[in-house]
């Protein structure tokens, strides 16, 4: 290896001297603008180097000035996130409370529309959890309430007081296999029996194949039970079968049982404005009838032809 240095010395020399020979020629020979060509060749040199370092410096600032921006974007898109989240719940908390108030208010002008019932408001705070169709409400014995008082919406008819406890009772829905109503159709005025199925439909029985009944006919509570007020809303009839002996009639609730939040409890059985019409007609007709019964149908008996002579002739 000593020895190839050795031959190669006299190249390397020449290499050497022949570089510090164009470099002095640089330095002494100048451009038609005056530049010295040493300097030409040392700004052509180092220019690339400078671009790149200046395009690596420029980089790395702004991939700092990105991040540090990236980062307060980052931090203020979170603040934004949980401001928006807390105004979600407010405003869900609103429009919860704005609800009530409606329901509420509807609750309220209801029973100011009937001020001859006596109702009481209450609550739903659970359903029963098991395979009936049942729900709590907040009210029990301390205010007043027995079982099978009548419970309502604004809407219809929901239920039955079932059991009865210190501050919460349950009430039995119409729709449970146990629940149901005295019914009657609106049109025809027919009479018949709403009993659930333990689905959201109720079904109406003892209605003649004979008698006309249309998909779309309000029924209404007939009074018969003694639980609810004649000519409630009960439903309206989504189905009619021919059966044997009776038509099968599906009706859907009009009190939208699924969707109980409030109820009104009938906390005395007094009758309604319309029933007391209903019963003050009907009293009337049987006085009437009465009446017509005990008036004579014979023409009153006339005094003999002596008996009217010998009056006339007492008169002065």
């Amino acid at each position: 290896m000593f020895e190839i240095a050795t031959r190669r010395r006299p190249y390397v020399l020449l290499a050497i001297s022949l570089v510090i020979q164009i470099l002095l020629l640089a330095v002494q020979v100048r451009r038609p603008d005056g530049a010295r060509l040493i300097r030409v060749w040392a700004v052509e040199l180092l220019t690339p180097a400078e671009r790149a370092g200046s395009w690596a410096l420029d980089a790395m600032r702004g991939g700092w000035t990105g991040y540090i921006g990236l980062f307060r974007a980052n931090r203020e898109n979170q603040k934004l996130r949980e401001q928006l989240g807390e105004l979600t719940l407010r405003n869900s908390a609103l429009e919860s409370q704005a609800a009530e108030a409606k329901r509420l208010a509807a609750l309220l002008e209801f029973r100011d529309a009937h001020p001859d019932a006596s109702m009481l408001a209450a609550r739903v705070i659970g359903g029963a959890g098991t395979g009936g169709r049942a729900i709590y409400i907040d009210r029990g014995e301390r205010d007043g309430i027995q079982p099978n008082m009548g419970v309502i919406t604004p809407l219809g008819a929901v239920g039955k007081v079932l059991e009865v406890y210190s501050n919460t009772s349950q009430v039995l829905l119409l729709t449970d296999k146990n629940g149901g109503a005295g019914a009657l159709l609106a049109n025809s005025r027919t009479q018949g029996a709403a009993r659930g199925s333990g689905g959201p439909q109720l079904q109406l029985d003892y209605v003649s194949n004979d008698q006309d009944v249309a998909v779309g006919e309000r029924v209404l509570t007939s009074g018969m039970d003694k639980i609810f007020p004649k000519d409630l809303p009960l439903g309206v009839v989504t189905e009619v079968k021919p059966g044997n002996p009776f038509k099968q009639i599906q009706v859907r609730p009009a009190a939208g049982i699924d969707q109980l939040e409030e109820v009104l409890i009938l906390t005395g059985r007094k009758q309604w404005e319309w029933e007391t019409k209903a019963a003050e007609a009907a009293a009337s007709a049987a006085t009437a009838s009465t009446a017509t019964a005990k008036k004579p149908n014979a023409a009153p008996a006339t005094k003999p032809p002596a008996a009217a002579e010998g009056e006339a002739k007492a008169k002065p």
